[in-house]
């Protein structure tokens, strides 16, 4: 009887790192990444739509590109692709410590990383990102995911 208990423990704790893993990035129910955006785009200035048959599967998560070449641009460099925080709210990261989703077309490329932002009718928290100082928030932001990744 002990056996089982602990073999339903392990199962359990293997399962919930599982989930936990796989709630980190910014996905929807699919799997696929930044509301099927392409990453690489943002880099051009430009907040685009990617398109199912350009994808790339890097850890687990499914991202979309418009293009091949956006596509193996990124299988060739993905971490310089990758927006901060998962995919979060870079300002709910920062003030909150939480995981607030966001609005694909509200970004930041800043010191060469793709920042994301959410935005609603009344709240847009890029621009209050730019009035709080960003650098204050993003450091902050940086501790708080260091926390919310080594919480077990």
């Amino acid at each position: 009887m002990m056996k089982k208990k602990q073999i339903i423990l392990l199962i359990s704790i293997f399962i919930g790192g599982f989930i936990v893993s796989q709630n980190t990035c910014n996905v929807n129910s699919d799997g696929i990444a930044i509301k099927g955006y392409d990453v690489v785009s943002y880099f051009d200035n430009k907040a685009k739509k990617g398109k199912s048959k350009y994808n790339y599967t890097y850890k687990e998560v499914k991202y979309y590109f418009t293009s091949n070449d956006n596509c193996e641009k990124f299988k060739l460099k993905p971490e310089k692709y990758l927006p901060q925080y998962g995919g979060w709210c870079a300002y709910a990261m920062g003030t909150k410590g939480e995981k607030v989703d966001m609005d694909p077309k509200i970004f930041e490329i800043r010191d060469g990383k793709l920042y994301l932002f959410y935005k609603s009718f009344f709240n847009n928290t890029y621009t209050k990102w730019l009035k709080e100082n960003p650098e204050q928030l993003k450091n902050k932001a940086e501790k708080n995911w260091k926390k919310m990744l080594s919480k077990p």
